[in-house]
């Protein structure tokens, strides 16, 4: 079956670009921290159990807001406070859409990094593991759920080019741009669940079904609106069935 140009688009970002500072967030100072990775690797941690049911620019900043809060930012500090005053700390910031939840989960986190990664938690990733490794230490984090593992674990991978043993176990995190974008070019029907998205991704790149997310919600994002798609620009337009959506 010839490679889809959605793949080739995927395969050529991620062979031929060389680490650069991501873009998680639009605030260049809270971008920065979340990508300083050296210094920081729990606050990119943090920042991915954070992503749930609001929105990502607002999700991904809370490890940037706590710091500026508590001052210090190592794990030790972190976990020197109590569950409840991250609790009251969210609830008077109002920091997410489930404060007393989120704070749990947070301070779940900077625990789990400590007593699991001694207080390290580039060791999730240290080592060139397997991707199913690295997805699975995910897992094992309160709240952190298929869809967060695997975004996390690829955005590692593609984006901050840590070495792994293989691709094999990073499926594709279908948001609302990589939806509208494989439903749209025709790659799965308008009716299409989560689950046959991932699978749809499997088949196109068995070995890295994950690398065509960041292509798919950058297109989305700047040409496949949801009004008024900019089809005559947009990189695949040659392979696209413009689906109604």
């Amino acid at each position: 079956m010839k490679e889809h140009i959605l793949v080739t688009l995927a395969k050529r970002q991620f062979l031929n670009a060389e680490r650069e500072t991501v873009h998680l967030v639009d605030n260049p100072e809270i971008n920065a921290f979340l990508n300083d990775i050296e210094q920081y690797p729990h606050a990119y941690v943090l920042a991915c159990l954070m992503d749930r049911q609001i929105k990502a620019e607002k999700a991904w900043s809370i490890p940037f807001y706590i710091k500026e809060a508590v001052g210090s930012f190592t794990i030790n500090a972190l976990a020197s406070n109590s569950l409840e005053f991250y609790q009251n700390l969210f609830m008077e910031k109002g920091f997410h859409r489930f404060n007393r939840d989120m704070a749990e989960v947070f301070f779940s986190g900077v625990l789990r990094i400590k007593e699991e990664y001694w207080s390290d938690a580039s060791k999730i990733w240290a080592d060139n593991p397997s991707s199913a490794a690295v997805v699975y230490r995910f897992l094992q984090f309160k709240g952190c759920g298929i869809k967060i593992a695997t975004m996390a674990t690829n955005i590692l991978a593609r984006q901050f080019k840590i070495p792994l043993s293989d691709y094999y176990s990073i499926d594709i995190s279908p948001d609302v741009h990589v939806d509208r974008v494989l439903k749209r070019i025709g790659l799965v029907n308008t009716g299409a669940s989560r689950e046959a998205i991932v699978y749809k991704a499997r088949e196109l790149n068995p070995e890295f079904p994950g690398i065509i997310d960041f292509s798919c919600w950058e297109i989305g994002r700047q040409f496949c609106k949801p009004q008024k798609p900019l089809c005559d620009q947009c990189p695949i337009y040659s392979q696209c069935k413009r689906v109604p959506y």
